[in-house]
């Protein structure tokens, strides 16, 4: 009788931004599945499993060393410089070169290596589609001209250099990410619990999110199945609109969510950034559910009361 093949097997990994809030849970998953992980990084983190090994590397500085990627697998990149922050000329420039810049290093270094890693999963962004309105957006859709939808472009164009040196290359654009441990969430709630919770703005702007659980088994999925490739949709498959997002949150806090937070007042504090808080992108994740993937949480309540309750 011929012996079958498990669902996945052990492979060595590497892995950038593995320390974030992102990265540290899908090292944690990857580990239980078995895999070899190396870790590029600036410094090794205190909350890193010794078993896994450790790269020095700064995303602007040049190219990884090839010890930390020769050998591997799979390349999973999420670094990037924070977007959540007040924008400068110099902060911007962070944005742009983390990404860019990183990546292009990242896929120097694999074409100098003579066996090269089969797969590339890169991190990319919904902010490509800029802001749409109520235009449904799928992987198909032409990217925006704002800032962060040009960064993400050539973030995009840059992980494509790895498909030319014969790498399946799977660009991740990933939505609102939902948990408690980090990402937007974690922001929402003090003033959702200090009953001070609302909607921004209109609140007509569509939110296009995911549930960190289902984001780290699309990375999976994504890194078992060698179907999946090109752009693909990191978000859930029912996107909402910003006062419905509120309205659910406020029910699953069991907190009134009846304030308005003003335009003005997001432009006060964020800056250039408001703009792209507000954006409207409404977005289905078509590459996925064709290439078989089944979200866990599809519904936005269902997904809440799985992490606030």
């Amino acid at each position: 009788m011929p012996i079958r093949k498990p669902a996945y097997y052990s492979m060595t990994i590497a892995i950038t931004g593995a320390t974030g809030f992102i990265g540290s849970k899908l090292v944690r998953k990857l580990m239980e599945r078995g895999h070899e992980l190396r870790v590029l990084g600036r410094k090794r983190a205190d909350s890193l499993p010794r078993a896994v090994e450790f790269r020095q590397w700064d995303s602007m500085s040049g190219e990884p060393p090839l010890a930390g990627v020769d050998g591997a697998a799979a390349v999973i990149h999420l670094a990037g410089e924070p977007v959540a922050q007040r924008w400068n000329p110099g902060v911007k420039q962070r944005i742009r070169d983390s990404r860019v810049d990183g990546t292009r290093n990242l896929v120097l270094a694999i074409s100098k290596l003579s066996q090269r890693p089969q797969l590339l999963v890169s991190a990319s962004a919904i902010g490509i589609y800029g802001d749409r309105g109520d235009e449904i957006l799928t992987e198909q859709s032409a990217p925006g001209t704002r800032f962060l939808a040009t960064v993400a472009t050539e973030w995009e164009q840059a992980a494509d250099g790895a498909q030319q040196l014969g790498l399946r290359v799977v660009k991740l654009r990933i939505g609102v990410v939902l948990g408690r441990e980090g990402g937007a969430l974690a922001e929402m709630l003090p003033p959702f619990h200090a009953c001070l919770g609302g909607k921004l703005a209109s609140g007509k702007q569509w939110m296009s999110w995911i549930h960190v659980e289902d984001l780290i088994s699309l990375i999976l999925f994504a890194l078992e199945n060698p179907k999946v490739r090109g752009p693909v949709n990191a978000a859930a498959p029912n996107p909402v609109r910003n006062e419905e997002f509120t309205k659910e949150l406020g029910a699953t806090l069991h907190r009134p969510a009846i304030f308005t937070v003003p335009h003005f007042a997001i432009k006060l504090r964020f800056g250039e950034l408001a703009d792209e808080i507000l954006s409207s992108q409404r977005v289905l994740p078509k590459a996925a559910e064709a290439a078989g993937y089944r979200f866990q949480y599809p519904q936005l309540g269902e997904a809440l009361r799985q992490l606030l309750h």
